[in-house]
């Protein structure tokens, strides 16, 4: 181990002591706001404190066992306990590392996903349904909630753009790699010559802004209009004006809904939207500052990025940043995008440990 990290995890291991004994007194039962930074600080420090008492008892074991080593009757056990020992070692040395990583602030938070049919007519708008019903299984796997914000449908019963708000703790931590192109190559039920189509939908993954306070927004710069909303949704949605529309002058940058009962809801909801929306040009603008520095194959944010490749021909999916392919696209479209999730967020900590080695 580095001594600089050494250093550190000995300094966190001071620190958490000194806010279990802080968390214990009286004082911090006073400040509700203190009590809940400490309690979250806590948590935070805990599993890498753990890892490095861990670390060090292990560092003492391989010492013990070392000393062992001159004694002929106890020499093959040593030996046997200081493999394992390194092993262990190595293994709890790598784990720390990615525990001191810099933690993303928004990865904890709620998210909107918007997807968008792209080239492909009416066979990427159907595609566009079929991202979104592996997006909410995904959710259902993780237990989170699923909100629809805002959809249009196309004839076929696809979607031309969908907006929807998944509700679930580290749900932006699981899904922010997903935003980018997506490319489906099948053949379509309309095509009678059996001739495999290509079609594409764009996903936005954006973290939701905490009571839009990340997000400035001066009532001035806001344009809202009413409108009456369309598709299904009965006499009321023909009746009324209750769909909201907000653009904000300074960017141009618009949102609006029209899937919720009232207008006064709907206008939430496409305030909610146009926050994330500004929030995420902001952090876009962050990570292709960061990615062109250390030349980063994910997180640029760059929409345009073709990431993935479904195939259902061959029931292949090809993630396109880290080379990988999975032939297991039925599932995957089924909900379960664990392996494709958990690879794109090691190959991410893996760039970071990286560049905190260089």
């Amino acid at each position: 181990m580095k001594p600089s990290i050494a250093t550190k995890l000995s300094q966190l291991a001071d620190r958490l002591e000194e806010v279990t004994h802080l968390l214990a007194s009286e004082a911090a039962t006073r400040d509700m706001d203190a009590f809940r930074k400490l309690t979250r600080e806590h948590a935070e420090l805990t599993p890498v404190v753990e890892t490095y008492h861990a670390y060090r008892q292990c560092e003492s074991d391989l010492a013990a066992a070392t000393e062992m080593l001159g004694d002929p009757d106890m020499k093959e056990f040593a030996q046997a306990e200081i493999d394992e020992g390194k092993e262990r070692m190595a293994s709890l040395d790598v784990e720390l590392q990615k525990l001191l990583l810099p933690k993303d602030p928004n990865d904890e938070k709620n998210i909107f996903l918007e997807i968008r049919a792209g080239t492909g007519g009416d066979e990427a708008a159907l595609f566009a349904g079929d991202l979104l019903r592996m997006y909410t299984r995904y959710a259902e796997r993780n237990r989170w909630q699923v909100e629809i914000v805002s959809s249009s449908e196309s004839d076929l019963g696809g979607y031309k753009e969908v907006i929807v708000r998944l509700v679930g703790f580290g749900a932006f931590s699981r899904l922010k790699f997903e935003s980018g192109g997506h490319r489906v190559q099948r053949v379509p039920a309309t095509e009678t010559q059996g001739r495999i189509h290509t079609s594409a939908c764009t996903v936005a993954v954006m973290p939701e802004a905490e009571e839009i306070a990340e997000v400035v927004l001066n009532p001035a710069d806001l344009r809202i209009d009413t409108f009456r909303a369309s598709g299904a949704g009965g006499q009321h949605i023909n009746k009324t004006d209750s769909a909201v529309r907000i653009t904000h002058l300074p960017t141009g940058i618009v949102a609006e809904c029209q899937d919720g009962r009232s207008q006064h809801a709907n206008k939430a909801s496409a305030m909610q939207v146009l926050a994330a929306r500004i929030y995420d040009i902001q952090l876009r603008a962050q990570q292709q500052s960061v990615a062109a520095e250390r030349k980063s194959l994910i997180g640029s944010g760059d929409r345009s990025e073709r990431i993935r490749t479904y195939n259902y021909p061959q029931g292949r999916i090809t993630d396109h940043r880290i080379n990988l392919t999975l032939y297991k696209l039925d599932y995957v479209m089924d909900g379960d995008l664990f392996e494709l999730t958990d690879a794109l967020i090691a190959e991410h900590q893996a760039e970071l440990l990286a560049a905190m080695g260089d």
